[in-house]
């Protein structure tokens, strides 16, 4: 009867301040994120049981990459209080996975700002060769990008080739790789896809057999698993093979991650990419594309 009692709370509290949440969201929207604050922080003192939503959204302001006044140790603060206070909240599984990406990014953050100075201090001592060698790097990369659009338009990719160990995935055309792309796998890597739901990349050779455009995940290509040899590995050890495996990109909502979500294997046996690596990739592989998994 408490329980009853405390949900229908949480509903009432919710409904009314749905208004202000949609004031609070209006304001993130036209990039006004010290308003939008000031409004979760009213709804978090007048609706004391709105308060894991309006840490979760709190979180995310205070770390959004357009955020000038951004502050990733405010934005830990809000997603760590709402798993400590809020253990049974919807939002836990989406906070955890933010504080994994927030931690990296200061990681980041602080490796790039190392690195930028070795750099400069680099050019300065380089000083015209420099120069050179930037403008050449330009032309490289222009002549990869042409080859890579006269790809696009005469569709020649014949393979995808995914190599676990190494995480990358290599569009191959014509035996020659054409591009490489970094990868993160299932939580378990390590060895075939045996069972559902033991969150392993499948091993072997599929082909791509559909795509999903509504992807939870930005965008999904389904590879053809499980084939004859991986059904009569399940049915031996009397189990089911599982499916839904996919080549994706990142979950709706956290493209902002871009390739730092590859710092760790988090999929469920699926393979990631970013989200704008994912609409080359379709570009590229017609369904029938064969799909090698390697070890």
């Amino acid at each position: 009867m408490m329980t009853l009692t405390s949900g229908c709370s949480h509903f009432s509290e919710e409904f009314k301040a749905k208004s202000t949440f949609e004031e609070a969201n209006d304001f993130f929207n036209r990039g006004s994120y010290n308003d939008s604050l000031s409004k979760y922080k009213q709804i978090i003192e007048k609706y004391p049981s709105t308060g894991d939503r309006v840490l979760f959204e709190m979180g995310i302001i205070y770390a959004h990459p357009k955020n000038e006044h951004k502050d990733y140790r405010k934005s830990l603060e809000c997603l760590q209080k709402l798993i400590k206070d809020y253990p049974e909240s919807g939002y836990r599984q989406d906070s955890e996975m933010m504080i994994f990406y927030i931690n990296n990014v200061t990681v980041k953050d602080a490796m790039i700002s190392t690195q930028q100075e070795q750099i400069e201090t680099l050019q300065q001592e380089v000083g015209s060769k420099g120069n050179e060698l930037i403008t050449l790097q330009k032309k490289i990369q222009a002549l990869e990008q042409k080859i890579f659009a006269f790809a696009i338009q005469k569709g020649s990719v014949e393979k995808i080739l995914i190599e676990k160990k190494q995480r990358r995935l290599m569009l191959i055309s014509k035996g020659e790789v054409l591009k490489t792309y970094k990868v993160a796998l299932g939580g378990n890597p390590n060895g075939p896809k045996e069972r559902q739901g033991d969150n392993k990349t499948p091993e072997g050779t599929y082909l791509i057999d559909s795509r999903n455009k509504d992807s939870r995940y930005h965008l999904s290509l389904h590879i053809s698993y499980p084939n004859e040899r991986d059904k009569k590995r399940a049915k031996a050890l009397g189990v089911s093979p599982g499916g839904d495996i996919m080549i994706h990109g990142i979950k709706n909502g956290f493209s902002w991650a871009g390739d730092f979500h590859t710092e760790s294997d988090w999929t469920k046996g699926c393979i990631a990419v970013t989200d704008e690596e994912i609409e080359e990739i379709s570009k590229l592989a017609p369904n029938g594309t064969v799909v090698e998994i390697r070890p």
